[in-house]
């Protein structure tokens, strides 16, 4: 008699944790809460690593960094009620600048949904703006078909944030032997029409000054060494976006560096001067079409994954989809330019003399120029800096210069503060063999400070540099620019590096500019998270606005 054997059977806590382990799943960041005991015992029993954060968005901002190095979605956690609400922020970053990341929440047990209860918020309503689906668990049989509808909707162009509410009552139900996590399946890419590809190598072929205009999903499509290949063989000059930084060397001699700062700056005369701008993998979130084509009168092509946005300034003559570096070798087998572009040029050399004019400035407070570029000899071209944002953003969006994808990490989606520390823990979490410094302002520093405490937990040694001014030095900009003084944006700061110390980490401070590239480099060599507090001279903000009036009036 054929022995029968005795499968136990799984709850749907159990079962989740199986089908996120299929999905290749192996770090969730997050905070445990009572109605997610379950999923968090499941866990535990897993193959996957929890990393336990000391704020949810924390947590969400971690799993956002990790979806936008790696491609695969971040996992983050929390509980009902207020850990759902924290995790928002974090959701809705994702979400805007394009990072696959999965959020999953506790909940009240369905038998109390329907009057009011504590702690309980319809949270698949709340995420619903900020995801591309939320789905919530109400029977056990259908958990491995939405964890799969959550990865492959977060994970496919464009990428974004997904939610998996799991109520208490549910977690505990046992789910049916044939319930099996479902397959991962990688879908093909699509290739763009040829009508489309011969229609964009004509139009190329006809311009006298086309620029090309690169966007996060190039990045994301890992498409860089076709753009650089584009550039070189066609002549093209490259503008790159904050979030597609390093999508082509910063030494190539068609690289213009990045546009996306409030002002003007000496890209946007490139683009004015333009009669074609080549969109690769260009989203309108990252640096609105009002900004470089105010007019509608700009010849636009359009190439991505996706079709081009609905946008009244942004109406391209030809629309080539389909897979990124596909199309562009098709196109380059199809078209030819000779020309250099002698203007775009003459401008970068006045861009590389005004950069390399602040390299020896010995000033203190340090001028954000110096700074950048002392980081900028002390990091490899393959380490990484992650950025917060604020002032200092615009300075390393213009000043830190790169030369591979993914190794400056801007939000500017939706340019969300008090990323820069989470958001470091999960690059050097995924990246344990380079040096992954943040760079914050003492803002956005405090809004999530208390996640070094993580960092030296789970061994995961960055380094951390404030731009110290003791202000919210992007809105006091903004303030003088608009109104010739500035309000309400002062503060005053703990002492950063006795800070550092009561958390067991290392603390420095800057005296002089001299001193910089030594304590970074220190800071590198040590095992613990460090802090380096440096003050900054952002005076240098009025000044640039002022700089580069000129710059448009000349």
């Amino acid at each position: 008699m054929a022995e029968i054997k005795n499968e136990v059977k799984l709850n749907t806590a159990q079962m989740l944790v199986k089908c996120l382990e299929a999905e290749g799943v192996k770090y969730i960041f997050g905070i445990p809460g009572e109605e997610n005991l379950e999923v968090m015992n499941a866990i535990e029993g897993s193959s996957i690593k929890f990393i336990t954060t000391r704020h949810e968005q924390g947590a969400a901002f971690m799993a956002d960094v990790y979806g936008r190095l790696t491609g695969n979605a971040g996992v983050c956690l929390s509980t009902l009620g207020p850990g759902a609400t924290n995790l928002v922020t974090g959701v809705a970053d994702a979400d805007s600048d394009g990072s696959p990341v999965v959020a999953i929440t506790g909940q009240v047990g369905t038998e109390r949904m329907h009057i009011t209860s504590h702690q309980f918020l319809d949270i698949c309503k709340m995420f619903e703006p900020i995801t591309k689906r939320s789905k919530q668990i109400v029977r056990p049989d259908t958990v491995s078909e939405i964890v799969r509808i959550a990865f492959k909707y977060a994970e496919s162009e464009k990428p974004g944030a997904c939610l998996i509410d799991l109520p208490v009552n549910i977690s505990k139900m046992p789910v049916s032997l044939c319930e099996k996590p479902l397959q991962k399946k990688i879908e093909p890419m699509e290739h763009a029409d040829l009508s489309e590809i011969e229609e964009a190598a004509s139009e190329i072929f006809k311009a006298k000054n086309p620029i090309i205009l690169a966007g996060a999903s190039a990045i994301r499509n890992k498409s860089a060494e076709a753009v650089t290949e584009f550039a070189n063989k066609l002549k093209i000059p490259v503008i790159n976006t904050m979030m597609s930084k390093g999508i082509i060397p910063f030494d190539n001699k068609y690289s213009m560096w990045t546009i996306g700062i409030p002002q003007k700056d000496y890209v946007n005369k490139i683009i004015e001067k333009s009669d074609l701008v080549i969109t690769i993998g260009y989203d309108i979130v990252e640096y609105a079409p009002a900004k470089w084509n105010k007019s509608a009168d700009t010849k636009i092509i359009h190439i991505d994954t996706r079709p081009a946005h609905i946008n009244k300034l942004y109406q391209a003559v030809v629309e080539v989809v389909g897979d990124i570096s596909d199309s562009l070798y098709d196109i380059m087998r199809r078209t030819s330019r000779k020309v250099e572009p002698v203007e775009a040029l003459e401008i970068k050399e006045k861009m590389l003399s005004e950069h390399e004019s602040y390299a020896n400035d010995n000033a203190f407070p340090m001028k954000p120029q110096r700074i950048l570029n002392d980081v900028r000899k002390v990091m490899d071209k393959e380490d990484i800096v992650i950025s917060d944002v604020g002032a200092h953003k615009m300075w390393i969006a213009r000043h830190y210069n790169c030369y591979k994808p993914n190794t400056c990490i801007i939000s500017n989606g939706f340019a969300t503060m008090g990323i820069g520390v989470p958001g470091a823990i999960a690059a050097k979490l995924i990246n344990p063999d380079k040096k992954v410094l943040a760079i914050v302002g003492d803002g956005g520093f405090m809004m999530n400070s208390q996640e070094l405490e993580t960092a030296l937990r789970i061994g995961t040694p960055i380094v951390v540099l404030i731009f110290n001014d003791s202000s919210y030095g992007l809105i006091k900009w903004k303030q003088e620019d608009q109104y010739g003084k500035s309000c309400y944006v002062n503060f005053t700061n703990p002492d950063f590096v006795k800070l550092a110390e009561s958390m067991y980490a290392k603390g420095y401070r800057i005296e002089k500019a001299e001193e910089l590239i030594p304590t970074l480099e220190e800071a590198f060599k040590q095992k613990v998270p460090s802090i380096i507090d440096c003050r900054v001279d952002y005076s240098e903000n009025v000044k640039l606005t002022e700089h580069l009036k000129k710059v448009f009036e000349s």
